[in-house]
């Protein structure tokens, strides 16, 4: 079973920020978008504690950090997870492969191919389809694997239906055509796959998407007061920085 829930929105202090948030409005739904420059801002991948245990909230991995003289900046949940919280696809952290990638159709959204791969290496970001991603064997220092794609080369989904009526809160991540940039969107009304995937398309201009949850979706964004919580996460990417 892959969780489903709502999210709660709370408030808190302002922290030191890396990734740049802020909120837009496109084609009459309310978005909000944090960017990543991958050529000055520390992004992770994160799941598992010391104890091999779930962070399962943005609190808990803050904490974790600040005992390490850092701070969270900005995250975001990143993948479908399991009643456990473990990946539901492939997952790599600090080059340590903890699932592998399943390449076939399935059941849900992540098995409505084409799905893919978001990959860290060298400073860059690169959102990866499955089978290319499995042919070209990406070294990525922390991958994540979700689905469905939403924007590939360019072009939507092919399943997305501009009149399609299944709507609900969203998030993904987009990266640009060099991979020096890493743009992540989570929608602040539900919107339908078509929607989503334009805005990555035609909003943000990124040729590769890809699309993390619906409806658990959540965001910290210090700087715009958010710590959205509700049921523990599985998979988690955000930037790091010094602790203040």
């Amino acid at each position: 079973m892959i969780w489903r829930a709502a999210f709660i929105w709370l408030s808190f202090g302002a922290a030191a920020q890396a990734a740049t948030c802020e909120d837009v409005r496109y084609a009459n739904d309310s978005y909000t978008i944090c960017t990543v420059d991958m050529a000055s801002e520390d992004l992770r991948l994160f799941l598992y504690d010391t104890n091999d245990e779930p962070f399962g909230h943005f609190r808990t991995l803050d904490r974790s950090l600040r005992a390490n003289g850092e701070q969270l900046s900005f995250a975001m949940n990143a993948g479908m997870y399991h009643d456990n919280r473990s990946p539901v696809g492939h997952h790599i952290e600090n080059g340590v492969e903890i699932m592998r990638v399943i390449p076939n159709a399935g059941p849900g959204n992540f098995g409505l191919l084409p799905n893919g791969v978001f990959c860290l290496r060298d400073a860059q970001a690169d959102v990866i389809e499955t089978l290319r991603y499995i042919d070209e064997k990406p070294a990525c220092d922390y991958a994540t694997q979700s689905g469905p794609m939403l924007v590939i080369d360019g072009e939507l989904h092919p399943k997305f239906l501009a009149d399609g009526t299944s709507r609900y809160i969203r998030n993904g991540v987009g990266t640009s055509a060099d991979g020096t940039k890493a743009v992540f969107a989570i929608s602040n009304n539900t919107v339908t796959f078509h929607e989503f995937g334009s805005l990555f398309r035609d909003h943000l201009k990124l040729p590769q998407a890809l699309f993390f949850d619906g409806n658990i979706s959540r965001l910290y964004a210090p700087e715009l007061g958010r710590n959205d919580a509700g049921f523990r996460l599985g998979p988690m990417i955000g930037t790091v920085v010094p602790a203040n």
